[in-house]
């Protein structure tokens, strides 16, 4: 089952009209810019964090590479020494 929680978020007004979007549009980039962050700094998941964006794996994989994020924190060795478990 899955729940939420819901955040209130106080911002000048002249923030907000500066911005030229509606309260939507803004509501949307902050998720999307919360859930990149929580996925750069490793607190969640790709799958968890896309959760966060509202965005499916996909498209949320799709919106990092677009903003040259790597999809994957694995480092060369990791990846090596995983390969190799496999044979």
């Amino acid at each position: 089952m899955n729940t939420s929680k819901k955040l209130t978020l106080d911002f000048p007004a002249d923030i907000l009209l500066a911005l030229n979007s509606s309260e939507n549009e803004i509501k949307e980039q902050i998720r999307i810019s919360f859930a990149i962050r929580l996925y750069q700094t490793e607190k969640l998941s790709i799958g968890k964090a896309a959760q966060v964006a509202g965005l499916s794996r996909l498209k949320f994989e799709t919106l990092l590479s677009q903003n040259s994020i790597p999809i994957s924190f694995l480092t060369k060795e990791e990846i090596i020494n995983d390969a190799n478990k496999l044979k």
